[in-house]
């Protein structure tokens, strides 16, 4: 009868499930469609006039984009034949002006990158993000992006979407709980339509909220919402994929070695990526002038360092927003090696130039800019050294390679990165590459991250804090919780001697105590792994573990649950203060929320 009742419920919590969240989720994502749509627009336009018409440059348009306003027969698509290369190098310092202006007297949140502002509202502000932010920030992002900054549109996106997420959250009245989750919601509608890749645009708002964790209950509706808005968008723009790339193919076992050495690279610039970014916010922030200056001597910097790439290498107008034209240019094998290794360290401290001095953007896109253009370089080398196994098209391969690994080494979205790069450039074939490259990147540069915001996992997060109300077990002790009763095992015991305790009594670990003192623990794992036949004479001791994971009377019960969550462990054993190997008492999930009961 009670299984019947169960049953019931738990139909009746999928059912308030959908009932909300299907139409919750279409409602933000054509919301967070149609704002991707109008600052695209606005991006297109402004861009045109600003760029093309003032400074005579005409980015050229990639894979299915293209441009909404016809262009100058003087400086036709992609033209560099007379571009007006003073005023180009004087547009970003007065569009940082502008935006200095614009920001810091209207919505100084809306200052610098958008996806972590965005990150930081739903771990700290309860997802609540003021209604004129998005607004600023479609217009300080137009006017940063337009005039040759450096910067994606990812990050706008994200703040804008998340932005009128959590707007419409409060319309409806829904909890914290609910406005976090349109919050994600809004992120995946604006990432998965201006990139339209619906699929990496729903993961990579769940995951880039943690370094090592993600928000797979908001999963289904950030689809929903994501799918939305990538069909408004790509209904008014157009469908396909953001770059064109060939028919590459992974064909040999030996490739994998190229691709581990890229990711490692790619780790590796990665870290200082992120740390020439963080520098040079930290520098421009220690200057002691009015804070709307500081975006104009960004655009200043930048400027100057397109002018010294013109005359370096004749090339350095890529630099110039996102870097969507370089990435393409890689891919497409027009690029010598020494303009790619230029482009790598140019983007780096172009972005750093815009976004750390207060300029309004994204790093997404620039990130994926300096791997494409790392991995051009590297694919270039690799077929330079090694003719016979690496061909001319599979050089231009390690574009898409070095893209995934660069994105996931710095913003630790490792799936979020694999799946967007195949939705950006329409290849699914490169999946083994991608997969082993960007993990070889995240392991590298897992100490650092682009996004500061970012926590290690859920249960840092104070939004799951308040879930799991830890504050109340901030003042309780494990000694409050504890059992005194330690079922323990010895060293010599047998295996199946353990098997049958588990069997009995539940428990899937016991700690192993000899002589009254701690020497390891042992788990149903580790018995199971001894064959059927030799579980009656191998000993304890042959497969306990000796490195413990303990937890002290006195310490709060908030530290030992996340030594308990982040481990993916059941029961700690509690030793004593002064002598760590004497066993005083057990401490199980079980008891902590046991106690959690009785004290709420």
């Amino acid at each position: 009868m009670s299984s019947v009742i169960a049953m019931d419920h738990l139909r009746k919590l999928n059912l308030d499930y959908i009932e909300h969240w299907v139409p919750y989720s279409i409602l933000i994502g054509l919301a967070s469609g149609g704002c991707a749509a109008i600052f695209y627009a606005l991006l297109c336009i402004v861009s045109h006039w600003v760029l093309g018409g003032i400074g005579h440059y005409y980015c050229t348009p990639t894979g299915c984009e293209h441009s909404l306003l016809p262009i100058s027969i003087v400086a036709p698509p992609g033209a560099l034949a007379d571009p007006h290369t003073w005023f180009l190098v004087g547009l970003p310092a007065i569009g940082g002006i502008v935006v200095g202006i614009i920001t810091y007297l209207y919505a100084p949140e809306a200052v610098g990158e958008g996806t972590d502002a965005a990150i930081d509202s739903y771990h700290q502000n309860k997802g609540v993000i003021q209604s004129r932010i998005p607004i600023v920030k479609t217009i300080a992002s137009t006017i940063t992006i337009s005039t040759g900054g450096s910067a994606g549109r990812e990050g706008p996106i994200t703040q804008i979407g998340a932005g009128f997420g959590s707007y419409l959250a409060d319309k409806l009245k829904l909890d914290d709980k609910g406005r976090r989750m349109m919050l994600i919601c809004g992120a995946a509608g604006g990432i998965g339509s201006v990139f339209r890749a619906p699929f990496g645009g729903a993961l990579f708002a769940i995951s880039v909220l943690y370094k090592r964790d993600s928000e797979f209950e908001s999963l289904v509706p950030a689809f929903i919402s994501s799918i939305i808005a990538y069909t408004v968008f790509s209904s008014i723009f157009g469908w396909g994929s953001l770059f064109i790339t060939p028919e590459y193919t992974f064909t040999h076992p030996s490739e994998l070695i190229f691709d581990a050495l890229l990711g490692i690279l790619c780790g590796l610039v990665g870290i200082v990526h992120i740390k020439t970014f963080h520098g040079m916010r930290d520098f421009f922030g220690a200057l002691r002038i009015p804070n709307y200056v500081k975006p104009m001597i960004g655009g200043l910097l930048l400027g100057l360092l397109v002018l010294f790439m013109q005359q370096t290498c004749g090339s350095g107008y890529e630099i110039f927003g996102g870097g969507y034209e370089s990435i393409q240019s890689a891919i497409d094998g027009t690029l010598t090696l020494e303009v790619l290794v230029l482009l790598v360290i140019a983007k780096m401290l172009a972005t750093s130039f815009t976004l750390g001095s207060g300029g309004s953007g994204g790093v997404f896109a620039p990130s994926l800019a300096i791997g494409g253009t790392l991995g051009g370089a590297f694919g270039i080398l690799a077929h330079a050294l090694f003719p016979g196994i690496i061909g001319e098209l599979q050089a231009t391969s390690f574009v898409l390679i070095g893209m995934a690994a660069m994105l996931a080494g710095v913003a630790h979205v490792p799936i979020a990165a694999i799946v967007m790069v195949s939705e950006l450039t329409g290849n699914y074939n490169l999946l083994p590459p991608l997969m082993f490259a960007s993990t070889l990147a995240y392991l590298v540069s897992s100490n650092w991250t682009i996004y500061e915001k970012q926590v290690p996992a859920r249960v840092d997060s104070p939004a799951h804090r308040e879930e799991l109300t830890i504050d109340i077990l901030e003042g309780a002790t494990v000694h409050d919780a504890m059992h005194v009763d330690v079922m323990s095992v010895h060293p010599l015991n047998s295996v199946q001697t353990v098997l049958n305790l588990i069997d009995k009594y539940g428990h899937i670990g016991y700690p192993v105590i000899d002589e009254g003192c701690l020497v390891g623990v042992v788990t149903f794992r580790d018995a199971e792994q001894v064959p059927p036949e030799d579980r009656e004479v191998v000993r304890v001791e042959e497969v306990m573990a000796t490195t413990v994971l303990v937890t002290y009377p006195d310490e709060s019960l908030e530290d030992a649950l996340r030594k308990l969550v982040l481990n993916d462990i059941g029961r700690l054993p509690v030793v004593d203060s002064s002598d760590p190997r004497k066993v005083v008492g057990i401490l199980t999930k079980s008891d902590i929320i046991r106690l959690h009961a009785q004290l709420s």
